[in-house]
């Protein structure tokens, strides 16, 4: 970088991940909060801005929306992939699925075939998509999420803590066949010091985001 004039300000670089929610996708998010980006660049002007918006993975189908109502889209197109095409693209970091427990369970409800069981399909490949844009666009100095991408962005920032690595291991066995390992693409490859990818966050601010249920 060429050393700056006497007496010209140099502005401190800023960049933070914005992670959007279920059913949206990086553009969208982008498009929804120009107005947070207009205010940030003015509340902040010692700082160079720079708001990154990837896109999760999971491409969904309309029939994943909540709310879908077959019934209620459009007559004139009968083909599916053509009603697809129609709907905004709508993407997501994992997806949720509720499975019924097995009937030879120990519990009552699940005999009866009542009881459900809450897993989380994809969650390697978003947070994978997570330290691809670290790798490519970081470091980055906090994370902004929303809906689901608020509990990425939470999983996000306690990943990036230090030492959380050895907290995988400092559980039984069986509890770790409960949980999802901890995730390689986070793993610093830097013969020094660093554990993970990047240092921790400074920030991170997460809002309409939710508890998932399940114990994976």
């Amino acid at each position: 970088m060429a050393p700056s004039k006497p007496g010209q300000r140099t502005s401190t670089p800023l960049k933070i991940l914005m992670l959007h929610g279920y059913t949206q996708s990086g553009p969208l998010f982008r498009a929804k909060t120009r107005a947070l980006e207009k205010a940030l660049t003015k509340a902040l002007p010692n700082y160079s801005l720079t708001l990154s918006y990837p896109t999760g993975p999971v491409h969904l189908s309309p029939s994943d929306i909540p709310g879908y109502d077959a019934s209620s889209t459009s007559t004139t197109t009968a083909n599916p992939q053509e009603q697809e095409q129609e709907q905004e693209p709508a993407y997501g970091w994992w997806r949720r699925k509720d499975l019924p427990v097995p009937q030879n369970s120990s519990s009552s409800k699940a005999q009866e075939g009542g009881e459900t069981e809450t897993i989380y399909t994809h969650l390697p490949a978003g947070l994978s998509t997570i330290a691809q844009t670290i790798f490519d666009e970081g470091p980055f100095d906090g994370v902004i999420g929303f809906s689901q991408g608020a509990c990425a962005a939470a999983m996000l920032a306690s990943l990036l803590e230090p030492r959380r690595q050895r907290s995988f291991f400092a559980v039984t066995p069986d509890e770790r066949a409960q949980k999802e390992p901890f995730p390689e693409d986070f793993i610093s490859t830097d013969p020094g010091d660093a554990e993970t990818i990047q240092e921790p966050l400074k920030f991170a601010i997460v809002y309409s985001g939710f508890c998932a249920p399940g114990r994976r």
